[in-house]
């Protein structure tokens, strides 16, 4: 009789080490993900959770590895809980390195970028498309969205990456308000905001946007029209900022709220939304007299201090653009 107990006790103590070696090698072996993946994984209990981890191949599958899998976690536990995100899964990722993951990698980060320049209702549409992203579109003030590029999570909703864009933009406006040139002249962030939203419209070249922004400046010292070809299109196109034709002499003068051919002064308010560069811009601009610009042929612009010489500019552009298509209509004298 004591040998029986004998044998079955062994036979008992055996079978739990063999478990216990077949768990093991269960855990640390290399699993059958062929390739690097990133992988919703659902909220639910550890069983759920087991099933579509192996249906994703990212363990093996079969009801038994699925048991396993509850087994290593729940031996596991004091690690902490399962997370229910979008994680990255390396290659061959073993059980072991599946529950690291799923314990502790911080989800996928996706990224959205709104340009520079760009209206509201441009982004709206940028937002709409963003696939990653849950939720309606809310309504968006012009200028109020800082242009960035912005790291969020898959299932974000618009309304919280708005509500971050909003919040980074009033940041910004601020602290470049702050730390302006007094100078300038302007009365207020907002003012400061609106003529950067037509300096960022004006040009794309980095180095121009402080001699652009003086020339806007020092129109509005002289009570002079600021004539700004963005403001009027702005109008023209119900705020989305681009026509599908050129903007026509007529149509420069079209009585509208930003169009700076017929008001004086400032836009009733932005135009786009302006980066970092076309604030700071409007905040510390170039020093000179300057009251005219004119593009140059070659992706900049050719600055003037005096009418004369900005017809004189305006007259080797036409010049230069002859002897590569029709001649184009004629400038309005005062256009900057």
């Amino acid at each position: 009789m004591k040998r029986v107990v004998l044998a079955l006790f062994l036979l008992l103590v055996l079978g739990t080490a063999g478990c216990a070696a077949w768990t093991w090698s269960y855990a640390h072996k290399a699993g059958p993900l062929a390739v690097a993946t990133d992988h919703v994984v659902p909220r639910g209990s550890t069983a759920h959770i087991a099933h579509d981890l192996a249906l994703a191949q990212i363990i093996p599958s079969g009801r038994i590895s699925e048991y396993q899998f509850r087994l290593i976690t729940r031996l596991t536990t004091s690690q902490g809980p399962l997370h229910a995100a979008e994680l990255h899964f390396t290659a061959g990722v073993s059980v072991l390195d599946v529950l690291a993951i799923l314990r502790h990698a911080p989800p996928v980060r996706h990224f959205l970028t709104i340009p520079e320049g760009r209206t509201a209702r441009q982004i709206a549409v940028i937002l709409a498309e963003a696939p990653l992203l849950t939720g309606p579109v809310p309504s968006l003030a012009e200028g109020a969205i800082l242009p960035q590029t912005l790291a969020y999570e898959r299932g974000a909703p618009r309304a919280q990456i708005v509500q971050r864009l909003e919040a980074l933009m009033s940041q910004t406006l601020a602290r470049v308000w702050a730390q302006r040139d007094p100078s300038i002249g302007l009365a207020s962030p907002e003012e400061l905001l609106i003529l950067a939203s037509i300096v960022e419209r004006e040009t794309g070249v980095n180095t121009e946007r402080p001699m652009v922004a003086r020339v806007f400046l020092n129109r509005l010292g002289q009570n002079m029209k600021l004539q700004s070809d963005p403001t009027a299109i702005y109008d023209l196109s119900e705020g989305l900022g681009v026509l599908d034709h050129g903007v026509t002499h007529d149509e420069l003068h079209r009585p509208g709220p930003h169009n700076t051919y017929v008001i004086d002064g400032l836009p009733a308010g932005p135009i786009c939304s302006p980066g970092l560069a076309a604030l700071e811009a409007v905040a510390h601009p170039a020093q000179g007299d300057m009251l005219y610009f004119v593009a140059d042929g070659s992706g900049g612009h050719g600055f003037s201090h005096d009418l004369r010489e900005h017809n004189q500019r305006v007259d080797a552009l036409r010049t230069l653009k002859s002897g590569h298509a029709a001649k184009p209509k004629a400038a309005a004298p005062a256009h900057p």
